[in-house]
């Protein structure tokens, strides 16, 4: 018995760690699009047009998509780039050698990243929502791009385009060393990173500050329409990924319902039953 308390012990500290390791960022709140079959097309198409260049979906075939509300006709004549069967897989359209070579990497499958990502910050969803959501451009990096919910990606902003220019700032407050002759303080460093990517900072020191450690990050959009539209296209590719990684999710919750339904009425007839047989056995 010992062992097996200290082997369940040692199975619940590593999901912990798993999870730990997931980083600390804010997850912003995916909205819920799972029911809106416009919704869900519409990231269909975003999905095989901005994402099949490089990443791959090797469980989702086309024909599949027909669940979203999608004719074989639309899917053969407005999804497929990368091959010719409306039964095969999405394959990327990039050479594997190539993409290691260019991005350091080969870009990773996205069919079951909605559900791989999910940690105790947020759902999948939600970290795709905000991943996609903060890139921002930075001229130190390699691809001239940077991400808050991934630091350091290998992955350009593809969509850019669509979300248009903005502005990043970022507040840090923290506590600096003590030094010779001098004591330990508090200190604000502002960084702003323009549409361009190039980066002024700015250092205040705080005095009397009794506040704590803190990041804070704000972006600013030059185009606030284009932004919005933006932000409405991400929820959207968000709800078509996280379709994708489970498409038999909505019934599998509406056969749930009805098992549970079932149960119920079926422990109504068992507790009656039962009754009936014991009531002259004493």
């Amino acid at each position: 018995m010992k062992r097996i308390i200290t082997a369940l012990s040692l199975v619940f500290a590593l999901v912990g760690g798993v999870q730990a390791s997931g980083g600390d960022v804010h997850l912003d709140k995916a909205p819920d699009r799972s029911n809106d079959l416009g919704a869900l097309q519409n990231g269909a198409k975003l999905f095989v047009n901005y994402c099949v260049s490089c990443h791959s979906a090797a469980f989702m075939r086309y024909n599949r998509m027909r669940d979203i509300g999608l004719t074989e006709k639309q899917i053969k004549e407005n999804l497929m780039f990368t091959t010719e069967k409306v039964g095969d897989v999405m394959k990327a359209a990039i050479d594997p050698k190539q993409a290691k070579d260019w991005f350091g990497a080969n870009p990773p499958d996205l069919t079951l990243v909605a559900r791989s990502r999910a940690s105790h910050s947020g759902t999948g969803a939600d970290y795709l929502y905000t991943y996609l959501r903060t890139f921002y451009r930075d001229t130190s990096k390699a691809t001239g791009w940077d991400n808050l919910a991934f630091p350091s990606v290998g992955m350009p902003h593809v969509l850019w385009d669509r979300q248009g220019p903005r502005e990043l700032t970022t507040t840090t407050v923290h506590q600096t060393p003590a030094q010779t002759g001098k004591p330990a303080g508090w200190e604000r460093i502002v960084t702003t990173f323009d549409a361009s990517g190039y980066a002024t900072s700015k250092v205040e020191p705080l005095t009397n500050y009794r506040g704590k450690a803190s990041v804070d990050h704000k972006f600013k959009a030059l185009e606030p329409q284009r932004a919005a539209a933006y932000d409405s296209d991400i929820a959207d590719l968000t709800a078509f990924m996280t379709w994708m990684s489970e498409p038999i999710q909505q019934t599998r919750k509406q056969i749930g319902v009805w098992v549970l339904l079932f149960l119920a009425v079926f422990f109504v007839i068992a507790w009656r039953l039962n009754a009936s047989f014991w009531k002259h056995v004493k």
